[in-house]
């Protein structure tokens, strides 16, 4: 480990600025004038510029609430998740900016820090995990400004800065290249299967029937209450547990039996049936109940199994871009968009006869099973680009590299 000449100080020590942003209350807000950066414009070591939420104060308001500027090239850190701590540095959006309260202001001194050598620290786990220990917060996580100021920083030669920067922007730059490359071969994986399911059911063949699926199969829905939750019980079901890769159970609610009795005369889910979210962003996302679990649902469509369809044919169309259109198309509602029982009865599906429906689900079983594993093959290499930026972040602040 080389570290001849390197110093650790306080975050606070290396600022000639270091001070929170201005409280900007709603009211003092305006559509143009000077640009108000929040803590959602912060990602871990890059500005999100997220134009289209931007937020603005006249100048008037800039002047009342004397409003500390920022420019390009300051450090703003978050106070607030997640992760605590993050930071970017400022580009030149163009517009003169002021930041919001939850953000820290940094203006290095220059004779001490690189701005770009500390962004990059504020990446590594050292770093954040050094935050992490200073947050405090019931229901949500922050760090004061006294506290992140105290937090150390390693501070080798400007040199020795300059030299560590250039390392890890060119690996860094080699790695978002392969990160894109994986993303792509990820999207074009799923993508694959998305356009083999669409010509399927775009072009059918001869014999195939189009029905509703209300006159199909059996069509209905939970429970409309809100009961009183329980802490342990039988697992209450909603759209969120209705999931692409299936039906999960995780962070479920639990209602009393007597409330599960009440409710499961109206559904009785059971094995093989199709489940469909009906509400939200996920609604019309399908999953089969693949288990003997017993439980109730709301704002869940429940398609009992019969003998004229096959359940999985069912599955794999609601997975289909025919399918999404339909629920796109029929969804009321505004802020929480959801699509009726009605609508989903009205389900215009087309069939072939039951053994075609079986060959056919064969096929999308086994182009599925690769589309998986070509998924986790790049899910682990992403995984593995992550872990080598940690690892170099590690090296660059402990003097390895």
């Amino acid at each position: 480990m080389n570290r001849a000449g390197w110093q650790t100080k306080t975050l606070g020590e290396v600022a000639e600025i270091f001070a929170d942003g201005d409280w900007v209350e709603s009211k003092d807000q305006s559509t143009e004038g000077v640009r108000l950066i929040q803590t959602g414009n912060v990602g871990e070591g890059v500005f999100k510029d997220r134009g289209d939420k931007a937020r603005y104060i006249s100048e008037a308001t800039f002047k009342r609430l004397r409003c500390t500027e920022i420019f390009e090239g300051d450090c703003l850190i978050s106070r607030l998740p997640d992760p605590v701590g993050r930071s970017c540095l400022l580009p030149d959006t163009g517009e003169r900016m002021i930041t919001a309260v939850d953000c820290t202001i940094v203006r290095f001194d220059s004779k001490q820090i690189i701005p770009v050598f500390f962004n990059y620290y504020s990446q590594s786990t050292d770093y954040l995990d050094a935050v992490d220990a200073e947050t405090s917060g019931t229901t949500r996580n922050r760090i004061s400004r006294s506290n992140l100021g105290k937090i150390a920083v390693p501070v080798p030669p400007l040199p020795e800065q300059q030299r560590i920067v250039g390392i890890l922007d060119a690996a860094f730059d080699g790695i978002a290249v392969a990160r894109a490359n994986a993303e792509a071969n990820l999207k074009n994986a799923r993508a694959l299967f998305e356009s083999h399911l669409q010509s399927v059911f775009e072009q059918r063949g001869e014999g195939w029937v189009t029905e509703t699926l209300g006159n199909i199969c059996e069509v209905k829905d939970g429970t409309h209450d809100s009961p009183r939750y329980v802490s342990d019980g039988i697992p209450f079901v909603t759209q969120k547990n209705v999931r692409e890769d299936g039906l999960t159970f995780a962070k479920t609610k639990f209602i009393s039996n007597e409330d599960h009795a009440k409710f499961y005369k109206r559904s009785n889910v059971a094995r093989g049936d199709v489940l469909i979210s009906m509400i939200g962003a996920n609604r019309g996302m399908a999953c089969l109940v693949d288990d003997e679990r017993v439980f109730s649902i709301k704002n869940v469509c429940l398609v009992k199994a019969n003998k004229a369809l096959n359940q999985k044919f069912l599955l794999y169309f609601l997975k289909s871009s025919q399918a999404v259109d339909f629920v796109r198309s029929e969804s009321k509602g505004g802020a929480q968009e959801f699509i009726g029982l009605t609508e989903l009865r009205k389900f215009p599906i087309a069939t072939p006869e039951l053994r075609k429906q079986e060959t056919l689900v064969a096929k999308f079983d086994e182009l599925s099973t690769e589309t998986q594993r070509l998924a986790s093959i790049y899910q682990q290499k992403l995984a593995a680009l992550d872990e080598l930026k940690k690892s170099l972040l590690h090296q660059a602040f402990s003097g390895m590299l």
